[in-house]
């Protein structure tokens, strides 16, 4: 590894013996969301919100962006406007985000903990059309969140040259 890189600490990621589908589902989930947030938590300001690449994202505007979503499929939360959950605003940061995510990670996983049956609709706000199933809404935010989790590893690596999860 080259002198003016780091590696951080290596998650195991999620169990292979989760007792079901939900179990796996969720743990897969879990692991990304800590990828995320082990991404953003120690770089500091005010490359934490600079654009990494053309389109303007960066890895506070991530968490953002994640939290909105989160509460969106799982708490049935409305989103007035998803490009603006990509930009933090210079009021936001870095704690205050990260908080606001881990909570809503907390409460997103309690609404799941009551799922018994994965094919039952999600939560959805008014007006939004029918509702996707449970198994679709976490298949989705595995998909979302290691989409957004692959920019983060880019743009953390571009800012301090840090690897791994």
């Amino acid at each position: 590894m080259p002198p003016n890189r780091t590696r951080r600490t290596k998650d195991t990621g999620p169990a292979w013996t989760a007792p079901d589908e939900k179990g796996t589902l969720l743990g897969f989930l879990d692991y990304l969301r800590r990828a995320v947030a082990d991404k953003v938590a120690d770089v500091p300001e005010p490359q934490v919100r600079t654009a990494g690449v053309p389109s303007g994202t960066n890895l506070l505007g991530l968490v953002k962006h994640l939290t909105g979503v989160e509460r969106f499929y799982f708490l049935g939360e409305p989103i007035g406007d998803l490009r603006r959950t990509m930009r933090p605003t210079r009021e936001e940061t870095v704690d205050g985000l990260l908080a606001a995510y881990r909570s809503a990670i907390e409460q997103a996983n309690e609404v799941i903990e009551g799922w018994t049956d994965l094919t039952l609709p999600a939560p959805r706000p008014g007006g939004r059309g029918p509702a996707p199933s449970r198994r679709w809404v976490l298949v989705h935010m595995i998909e979302e969140t290691g989409r957004h989790a692959g920019h983060a590893d880019i743009l953390r690596e571009r800012i301090d040259g840090a690897t791994g999860r």
